[in-house]
């Protein structure tokens, strides 16, 4: 238990430090006044929760204070910890199929880090004992084959792969096929990184989602993106494109550790509607971790003492 809470106090150590530390100062000996609540809307934003998740926040804990009669910036501290944990959600466990593969496709933006992350859940889903296949859909870059090809060495877990710059859709249809005959429970599809922005790539990935429902009735069963945390709030629009095009259900927050802006988790399930699945806290094949709200609340108020 404590190394799961240092792991998440390790990995917001950025987001803390940049940020909330600096809620941290101010919610100190201060009365609370004007400047209180302005610096403090400030800084939650500057936290990369947005304005929405920021305003809504600060009404909360105006409106709680003048009716508990609170007067020193002190008695902040507990109330804010609370409406950030109401923003974040514990996610609900991944319903696995009994009678054929779970068909889950993984979603991005360029550079978002999908491959490492569809290699880090394959070694979680082994380990829990189930039978884990890998598809080789980001057709477009031969590098990212190879990528998954040598995770799948390492952990041992079969990869389907087609020809570079070959049709996604396909290598999405045989792995699905070979998945059900080889009688294998999850299927982890890689699609290619993609600016929300550019129509025919995304049309092409409304493709790939279509081609997995005629491989197979009902796949893809989840569809999750990954999200880099070192871009802020600038994540949300893609998110949302992504979300529109193919049905998004689900959030992996990928480099949480090397952001510091991390604040961005609050806004998402406010601003998206999605439950963060998973968060990326180090390197490690081991360091994509089931996203806990309490551990991640308490490790950027880590500070506040």
């Amino acid at each position: 238990m404590n190394d799961r809470i240092e792991k998440w106090k390790s990995g917001l150590t950025r987001t803390r430090k940049t940020a909330f530390g600096r809620i941290a100062n101010l919610l100190g000996a201060s009365e609370i006044n004007a400047d209180i609540w302005e610096n403090l809307e400030v800084m939650l934003i500057q936290a990369d929760l947005g304005i929405e998740t920021t305003a809504k926040i600060i009404e909360a804990l105006k409106s709680q204070a003048q009716h508990e009669g609170w007067t020193k910036a002190e008695q902040l501290k507990s109330a804010l910890r609370s409406e950030l944990l109401q923003k974040v959600s514990e996610p609900e466990p991944l319903k696995i199929n009994q009678s054929g593969p779970t068909v889950i496709l993984i979603v991005g933006v360029n550079g978002s880090g999908k491959t490492t992350s569809v290699a880090k859940l394959a070694k979680r889903f082994k380990e829990d004992g189930r039978k884990v296949v890998m598809a080789a859909a980001d057709t477009f870059r031969a590098a990212a084959i190879e990528q998954l090809q040598k995770w799948g060495e390492r952990l041992e877990v079969r990869v389907v792969a087609g020809k570079s710059e070959g049709d996604p859709g396909a290598v999405t249809y045989d792995a699905i096929q070979s998945a059900v005959v080889r009688e294998e429970d999850i299927l982890l599809i890689d699609t290619a990184g993609r600016l929300h922005t550019r129509y025919n790539l995304m049309e092409e990935l409304k493709k790939v989602h279509r081609v997995s429902g005629k491989a197979y009735s009902g796949a893809p069963h989840a569809v999750w993106l990954v999200m880099d945390a070192t871009t802020g709030q600038n994540a949300l629009q893609q998110a949302s494109a992504f979300k529109e095009a193919v049905n998004v259900n689900g959030v992996i927050l990928a480099k949480l550790d090397s952001s510091s802006r991390g604040g961005m988790a609050f806004a998402i399930q406010e601003g998206l509607d999605l439950p963060i699945l998973y968060a990326g806290l180090g390197e490690g094949a081991d360091d994509l971790q089931p996203f806990d709200p309490n551990a991640f609340v308490d490790g950027v108020l880590a500070d506040f003492g």
